[in-house]
């Protein structure tokens, strides 16, 4: 008889703009190939850049709202985000699946995901300035709105929460990530 391939965890990547949080997930997927990366899709402009996401319309998301192919959505920061049902699928036989989310909706994965993990990324004040700064896309006055949200906390009840300084070398945020997502058993 077939054992079924085991499904990895569902694994967050939140924190504020410019924390890192997508070198942080590459870097975690070539240290470890049977982690996966979840792509969302966004209302975000196809050359806007950032990150690998698919780009779609305000009525093409609210199609695939209604055609019921998201595990989940969400609204932030005037765009409309959502995660395909198909990360189910990635899920079986991974290590995990990274995604790219909103503290604001983490509450909702938590109940929608049956093995559910966080990565808080941070980094300090003035590394987070600089590297908005060098990325080019906001203004002084959005760099300053994005510092002021960059502390607000995670939302109470979430199970497996795990804090990763990224305000330094990437390889040992990645350290730091596999260790807390792969903790060493007696």
């Amino acid at each position: 008889m077939k054992v079924p391939a085991q499904k990895g965890p569902v694994i967050a990547v939140v924190g504020p703009s410019g924390v890192g949080k997508d070198s942080l997930m590459t870097a975690l997927q070539q240290a470890d190939p049977g982690v996966l990366l979840m792509r969302r899709v966004i209302t975000r402009a196809p050359e806007a850049g950032g990150e690998d996401y698919t780009a779609v319309s305000e009525a093409e998301f609210e199609a695939l709202v209604q055609d019921g192919v998201f595990a989940l959505h969400w609204a932030a920061h005037g765009l409309h985000y959502g995660i395909l049902k198909e990360i189910e699928t990635l899920r079986h036989g991974a290590s995990g699946v990274l995604v790219n989310l909103s503290r604001g909706v983490l509450l909702e994965a938590q109940n929608a995901f049956d093995d559910f993990r966080v990565l808080s990324v941070t980094a300090r004040p003035e590394v987070l300035a600089a590297r908005l700064a060098a990325r080019g896309r906001e203004d002084a006055a959005e760099v300053q709105r994005r510092l002021a949200r960059a502390s607000k906390p995670l939302p109470a009840g979430l199970a497996q929460v795990h804090e990763i300084d990224n305000s330094g070398d990437l390889g040992v945020a990645v350290m730091a990530a596999r260790a807390a997502l792969q903790p060493v058993r007696a």
